[in-house]
């Protein structure tokens, strides 16, 4: 999904729409839900703006779609492998970080497993984050450093290092050092 910038957003915007149509949201009922003002929802579902991460995470929580399912393709038949030239990448616009979907979707598993590679003294801040599904998840950190803010505790994460969260609790991703992180989130969807 890393095309031009333009076909970005219009592949988000009109996912957005497409999913809140599908569960029957007006657009202020998507807004109170997801905490993301009406106009920007609008905005996004007419291509006139590219979501941050932290804003189409509260949008796909309202929505009831892990990120991943967002960036899955509808449509076709389910196959047990995805091979990475056909993996959707998406970079948010804000931070810089670079999300690759890993697993296959369709195939009624109910885990994600998401690929990132995080900017040097990179930030992602998820206030107020909306906790519409029980998900949790784990971050396996591959090369670098990743600090977590998980509730009021503030985890370091360097290569080998797991941590098991809800993804509600979630308030911050931070890579605090001068090179590269990468690294896995394995998510439970949940129900």
């Amino acid at each position: 999904m890393e095309s031009t910038a333009d076909d970005f957003e219009k592949t988000v915007g009109e996912r957005v729409r497409a999913l809140r149509m599908r569960r029957g949201l007006t657009l202020d009922q998507l807004a109170e839900a997801s905490g993301v003002s009406r106009a920007m929802i609008s905005r996004i579902e007419r291509a006139e703006a590219s979501p941050t991460a932290a804003l189409l995470a509260r949008l796909c929580s309202a929505l009831g779609v892990s990120l991943s399912v967002f960036f899955a393709e509808e449509g076709g038949v389910a196959d047990p492998l995805m091979r990475r030239a056909r993996q959707p990448v998406w970079r948010d616009p804000e931070s810089g970080y670079l999300r690759r979907a890993v697993s296959p979707p369709g195939t009624g598993s109910g885990t994600d497993i998401v690929e990132v590679e995080f900017p040097p003294q990179a930030h992602v801040r998820f206030p107020g984050r909306p906790t519409g599904r029980s998900q949790t998840q784990h971050v396996w950190v591959f090369e670098g450093v990743i600090e977590l803010t998980v509730g009021e505790t503030v985890h370091r994460l360097e290569a080998g290092d797991c941590l098991f969260m809800n993804v509600g609790d979630v308030h911050a991703y931070h890579n605090p050092t001068d090179v590269p992180a990468r690294y896995a989130v394995v998510i439970a969807l949940g129900s």
